[in-house]
Parts: structure tokens; sequence; C-alpha cells
């Protein structure tokens, strides 16, 4: 039996000490690709980080988890849930992919696999992300992925020397089902192949410093 953690393209996994480098490199990444600007942080923070998330115990339903493409085992990126509200049965995630790892379909597949866990088995009512308004690339995966638009935050977040505005995109639990049906990857496999043109950017809040999401950000280092 396959796992449920394993699609056709990517595996979702915990975090490794040794996954440091690759969360290095992808803090490089996002800042090339104009997100909010921190202050460079060191190789051993880094390794510490990893070391700690590894190691953690599971904080509720807020988790991050690295995503490993299937056919090399390279960890590509990562995603995981944050924010989330039992009562109310909401939660918000984040990803982010390396920059060498766009275009294939993997965030798209990784997004899924979290979503059917987090509405499946932990019973929630619906997703939401935060995606910056010039983030063209990612706001079309998420449509594409049944995310609706639900509003927008005007002059939300100051970086690049000015103000930008935040998309809000929201899911409920029975528009998933209807899109992707448990056990049934077709559908993430057309989608897959449509958000190769859009993966360029992908990215979304995750319990990183910032919880903004020009691109979707899982638990990155302080």
């Amino acid at each position: 039996m396959t796992s449920f953690w394993t699609g056709n393209r990517v595996r979702l996994r915990g975090i490794e000490p040794d996954d440091w480098t690759a969360f290095m490199r992808f803090a490089v990444d996002e800042e090339r690709l104009g997100d909010v600007l921190h202050p460079p942080r060191s190789a051993e923070g880094f390794r510490a980080w990893a070391k700690e998330q590894a190691a953690a115990k599971s904080d509720g339903d807020c988790f991050g988890l690295a995503i490993e493409a299937v056919a090399t085992g390279e960890i590509v990126g990562a995603v995981g849930s944050h924010h989330t509200d039992p009562r109310a049965g909401w939660f918000e995630y984040g990803v982010t992919m390396g920059a060498d790892h766009r275009r294939k379909g993997y965030a798209a597949e990784a997004v899924v696999m979290l979503l059917r866990f987090m509405f499946a088995e932990r019973r929630y009512h619906k997703c939401g992300a935060r995606i910056f308004a010039h983030n063209e690339a990612s706001l079309a995966l998420h449509r594409r992925l049944g995310f609706v638009e639900e509003g927008r935050l005007r002059d939300h977040v100051f970086f690049a020397g000015r103000h930008h505005d935040l998309v809000v995109m929201g899911m409920l639990a029975d528009e998933f089902a209807q899109l992707h049906a448990m056990g049934e990857l077709d559908r993430v496999e057309r989608c897959g192949a449509a958000a190769v043109l859009e993966e360029s950017m992908i990215g979304t809040a995750m319990t990183c410093p910032s919880a903004v999401t020009g691109r979707v950000r899982p638990s990155s280092p302080p």
C-alpha cells in the first residue's frame, strides 16, 4: 500500500537535521524573488533550527514538512500548516519551493496532499492563504487548485521601499472534496501540468518570520 504522504511527484516527510543546507538555499531564493527582506542568517543558525525542528514535538495541527522529489530523493521545498483555529475549523498554510525545482508540478501535489490530510483526517472546514497581490504565479496556481479570492488587504505589507496589497484566498472542505477526490491523483496531475507555468514564483506563508505569502512559506529559520 502506498503511503498517504507519497504522490506521483513528491513525498512529504519530517524535517531532518541535514536539511539545513536546503533551507538556507530556499531563503536565498526567496530574497532574490523579491520577498520580505530579513537580516542575513548564519549557517550555524540554519543548522540549529533544522536540528530543533527534527526533534520538536508536534504542536497540535501546526507543523512543517519537507517536500522530497520521488524521482531523486532530493528536498525541493517545504509545506506546512499554521494559525489553526480548531473551534472555528479553519487553518492557514504555507509552501515554498527551491528556485531550481519550480515549474515541475511539485507545489500543486504537495499542497493537495497537505489539504487532504487537514480536511479528511483533522476535520477542518476551511483553508486560508495570503498571497502578495503582485505574485500572479501563486495567485493563478491557487485558483487552479480551487481557492477563491475572498478579499484584498490594501497596503498591508511593506518591503522594497513601499507598501503592497495582500490577497486573501480560501477553500472549503466540500469544495476541496469536489475537486480532489480521496485516493485520486488525476486532477493533481492535470493541475500540476498547468501549474508548471505558474510555479516560477510560488509561495505562501508558513511558520516563518513573516506570515505573509508572496510565496507560501512553511516554518523557516528565525
